[in-house]
C-alpha cells in the first residue's frame, strides 16, 4: 500500500494545477499525476478573460505577462462590417499554452503541490488511486483530465452527459499581431479565431462542424487574414480537438469530483474555457475544504449559466451567413448593444442587462422584415 494524501487530482493541465494550488492554499496535501509530457501543448483556447484572471489572483498566481499580450476587448468581422466591444474593468491575457502551462507548473512547485509527469492513472476504486502497481489513499479525488477523462467513466458520470459537438483546429504563426482584441471572424463555413499571444505571435483557430476543414484551406474563406498571413511562418504544428457545449446532469459522486473539461465544456467561440475552470477550482477548494462537495455542484452549474448563454446565441450565427451580417451590422451601427452584451459576458452586470441587450438587438434584426411588409 502506497502514501496517502487529502487530495488526488488526476490530470495536470492549467484546471488541475491551478486547482492543486487552490486546495493547497487551503492547508490540503495534494498531488497531481499526469500521463504526458512536461510542458505539454495541447489544442485549447490561448486567451484568459478577466474573470479568469481575477480567479488566478484571488489564489494567490502571478503569471509572467511578458510571455503573452494583453487584449481589450472581442471583436466580430464578417466580409462587409466590424463591431468591437472592449471589457468593462480590465484586460484580457493571450498566452501560449506550452508557456502557461510551465507557470501554472512552477506556480504549484512553489505551494508545495507534488507533481508526477509520465505517471497515468491506471484505476480508481474508492479512496484509492492506481498507478500501475501502486497505490495511493486519498480523501478526494479531483478528475481534471480534459474532455475524455476516464475519471468521468470510473466514477459512473459518464452515462449522463449531452453533446453538442464542433471541431477546432489551431495553429501559431510569425504575425505581429495588429489589434488590440481577439477577433472572430465568420463566414458560412466557418468561424476564425484569432488570439495574439505575444508581441510577435498569433494563434488561429478555425471553428467548425467540419472534421476535415483545416486551418489553410479555412482561410480561403477568410480572404483578408489570408492576405494577412501570406508571409506568415507556421510556428507550431497543426493540432486539432473537440469543442462544443458538453453537460453533465452531475459533476460530483462521494468523495470525487470533476473540472474543467472533465466535467463539461463550453464551446470554444465564447472563448470562456480556461476562464470557467479558474473559477471552478476556487469553488472546488472552498467545497473540498468544507467537505461538502454538494457546495461545488451549486456552484458549478451557476458559473456555467452565462458562458452557457453566450455560447448558444453565438452558435445560432453558425452556417447562417445572411443573419451572420444582419448581427454584425447591427452591433456596428449600435456598439452600446455589444458593450452590454460583453460586459454581462464576464459578469460585470448582470444577465437581465444582457436579455435586455440581446432584445434590442433582435429587434434590430426584425426592422428590415417590417419595413418590407410595410412597403
Amino acid at each position: 500500500m502506497g502514501s496517502r494524501e487529502h487530495v488526488f487530482v488526476v490530470g495536470g493541465g492549467p484546471a488541475g494545477l491551478v486547482t492543486a494550488i487552490a486546495l493547497r492554499r487551503k492547508g490540503l496535501r495534494v498531488t497531481v499525476a499526469d500521463g504526458g509530457e512536461f510542458p505539454s501543448d495541447k489544442t485549447c483556447g490561448e486567451g484568459i478573460l478577466p474573470g479568469g484572471l481575477a480567479a488566478l489572483e484571488r489564489l494567490g498566481i502571478s503569471l509572467d505577462f511578458r510571455e503573452g499580450r494583453a487584449f481589450r476587448g472581442i471583436r466580430f468581422v464578417n466580409s462587409y462590417a466590424s463591431a468591437e466591444a472592449t471589457f468593462p474593468a480590465r484586460f484580457g491575457l493571450g498566452i501560449r499554452r506550452i508557456a502557461l502551462h510551465r507557470q501554472l507548473a512552477g506556480a504549484a512547485e512553489s505551494f508545495g503541490v507534488k507533481l508526477l509527469w509520465r505517471t497515468p492513472v491506471t484505476a480508481i476504486s474508492g479512496n484509492y488511486v492506481s498507478l500501475g502497481e501502486e497505490e495511493i489513499r486519498a480523501d478526494w479525488i479531483i478528475g481534471a483530465d480534459g474532455f475524455r477523462s476516464r475519471v468521468k467513466t470510473w466514477i459512473g458520470l459518464d452515462s449522463n452527459r449531452k453533446d453538442h459537438i464542433r471541431f477546432a483546429f489551431r495553429q501559431h504563426f510569425a504575425c505581429k499581431p495588429w489589434s488590440e482584441f481577439v477577433e472572430v471572424h465568420w463566414s458560412k463555413f466557418a468561424q476564425l479565431y484569432i488570439t495574439p499571444v505575444s508581441d510577435s505571435e498569433i494563434g488561429v483557430v478555425v471553428l467548425s462542424r467540419n472534421p476535415h476543414l483545416r486551418i489553410r484551406e479555412a482561410l480561403t474563406h477568410f480572404p483578408q487574414i489570408e492576405q494577412r498571413l501570406a508571409d506568415a511562418a507556421p510556428i507550431s504544428l497543426e493540432r486539432g480537438a473537440v469543442t462544443g457545449n458538453r453537460f453533465l446532469r452531475r459533476v460530483h459522486e462521494k468523495n470525487a469530483a470533476l473540472i474543467g473539461d472533465a466535467s463539461g465544456t463550453v464551446d470554444a467561440i465564447t472563448g470562456e474555457g480556461l476562464s470557467l475552470a479558474f473559477q471552478q477550482a476556487d469553488a472546488l477548494a472552498d467545497a473540498i475544504a468544507n467537505r461538502d462537495l454538494a457546495r461545488y455542484e451549486t456552484a458549478h452549474r451557476k458559473l456555467r449559466r452565462r458562458p452557457v448563454l453566450m455560447g448558444r446565441l453565438l452558435l445560432l450565427l453558425d452556417n447562417q451567413p445572411r443573419l451572420q451580417e444582419r448581427v454584425v451590422n447591427a452591433l456596428a451601427t449600435e456598439p452600446h448593444i455589444f458593450q452590454r452584451m460583453l460586459a454581462a459576458h464576464v459578469g460585470h452586470i448582470s444577465p437581465l442587462s444582457l436579455a435586455s441587450a440581446s432584445a434590442r438587438l433582435g429587434w434590430l434584426l426584425l426592422l428590415p422584415q417590417i419595413a418590407s411588409v410595410a412597403n
